[in-house]
């Protein structure tokens, strides 16, 4: 028993300090549904389109728009080229 108590703790301690930090999924297109109260859910996971469309014909009201909170990729700076100019 006191075997199995070691384990668990080892893995809650190796996974309560991993590195890793959480993210939150934020993709280009979201599916805005109206749910039964009158208020809009913004479920924002999709990554094109297309990919959203399909969602809104399960039976979900609304429609597919792109999300405003979207980012995109972080894109590394590019570095200045040290080409001399011609004369």
């Amino acid at each position: 028993m006191t075997r199995i108590l070691c384990a668990i703790a080892v893995v809650v301690a190796v996974t309560a300090f991993s590195d890793r930090p959480a993210q939150a999924k934020e993709s280009p297109w979201c599916a805005v549904l109206t749910t039964s109260d009158a208020s809009v859910y913004w479920d924002c996971q999709y990554r094109s389109f297309d990919d959203c469309l399909p969602h809104l014909y399960e039976g979900n009201r609304g429609f597919c728009n792109e999300n405003p909170r979207y980012q995109g990729p972080e894109q590394p700076a590019r570095p200045r080229s040290s080409r001399r100019q011609r004369s």
